[in-house]
């Protein structure tokens, strides 16, 4: 596929990532440092309806810097113009302390995203509330279910109920339309994650 850079893409800013562990490792090694933010795991402030329910609590808090990815398809209010199609995240995860723990990338296209940790946990979102715009110029603030069936593993993902995406910076498709089918976009940005586990 043909890159673009257009608008704020930055093309080839975080290496295709194909998943296999040796691909996973050198991601994980060449990523840059990540956005300070809040050191603590108490649940953020959010709009209402992507409030978690009573009976869930935060268990683990990433932060993520990497890229959304867009690819041109055909434009469905133009025959002969093309539209930018969200396509999947592709981002590596840190702790409060800077260190890596993780990898965020689509794990059956751009509605299942999925979040995995170093030690092979994972959890898979599904998103059923309508995503919420908190800053502009950013990608909205969402709330998604974990998809128990594609949820694996003991470690900080595993027995995930929900989780919050929240404090993002970029991201959005480029402003200006893509000039041939197929063409990408990898645009730059940021967020926070907060997971939760259901109380015991």
């Amino acid at each position: 596929m043909k890159s673009s850079q257009t608008g704020s893409a930055q093309s080839g800013f975080f290496p295709r990532i194909t998943f296999a562990l040796p691909a996973v490792a050198l991601l994980l090694l060449a990523a840059p440092a990540p956005m300070q933010a809040g050191t603590d795991n108490r649940a953020p402030e959010v709009p209402a309806s992507l409030q978690v329910p009573d009976g869930n609590k935060v268990s683990f808090h990433a932060y993520a810097e990497g890229v959304q990815i867009y690819v041109a398809t055909a434009s469905t209010t133009s025959p002969t113009g093309f539209a930018w199609t969200f396509l999947a995240p592709e981002a590596v995860l840190y702790d409060a302390d800077g260190n890596v723990v993780g990898i965020h990338y689509a794990f059956a296209g751009p509605t299942r995203p999925a979040w995995e940790s170093e030690s092979g946990s994972r959890v898979v979102g599904a998103r059923t509330v309508a995503p919420v715009t908190v800053t502009a110029g950013a990608i909205p603030w969402l709330i998604l279910n974990a998809v128990p069936t594609d949820t694996i593993g003991p470690g900080v993902f595993g027995r995930t109920t929900y989780v919050q995406r929240v404090n993002t910076t970029g991201g959005l498709a480029p402003a200006a339309a893509p000039t041939a089918l197929g063409q990408e976009a990898r645009v730059p940005y940021t967020a926070e994650y907060y997971f939760y586990r259901a109380e015991k």
